[in-house]
């Protein structure tokens, strides 16, 4: 059994790498979307995956408040990777779309993200690498906000 710490160093140990991990994380988005945040980047990827969807949603999935969204939305129309059209079931709400131009450039990052991904795991077993991706998942799946080190706009 390897080094085990005890479970309060355990701990502040996994905040301190997920807080890197975070880190790491702005600073390759802003390596492959330098015109947008860390946040409008993954609204962009929210609204690919599922084929569009209301700003209010967005909100609720990124527990972020409605100002937040707001602003990322706009900046992402004006560089022209979102549309809003007007939702068929509920003509008062809009619904958000990713334009061809969004997709391409979000499809860009994503290959050019599982590449560092890939290359960065390179020399993980195969096994080490099962076990962390149902860690984080598992880790993921408890409902609540997630609590940030840095302010999230």
């Amino acid at each position: 059994m390897p080094n085990e710490l005890p479970r309060g160093d355990a701990i502040l140990a996994i905040q301190r790498e997920l807080t890197a991990f975070a880190r790491r994380a702005r600073g390759r988005a802003a390596e492959l979307h330098p015109e947008l945040s860390l946040v409008a980047a993954s609204i962009l990827d929210l609204l690919i995956e599922r084929d569009g969807c209301q700003a209010s949603e967005v909100a609720e999935h990124f527990l972020l408040d409605k100002s937040t969204v707001s602003r990322q939305i706009a900046a992402l129309e004006k560089l022209g990777y979102l549309s809003r059209e007007v939702d068929p079931a509920n003509r008062r709400n809009l619904h958000l779309h990713a334009t061809a131009e969004g997709r391409r450039v979000a499809g860009a990052a994503e290959s050019a993200r599982r590449a560092a991904f890939t290359d960065r795991f390179r020399d993980w077993p195969d096994d080490d690498l099962t076990r962390l991706a149902e860690y984080l998942v598992r880790y993921n799946a408890i409902p609540g906000k997630i609590p940030l080190t840095e302010n999230d706009t």
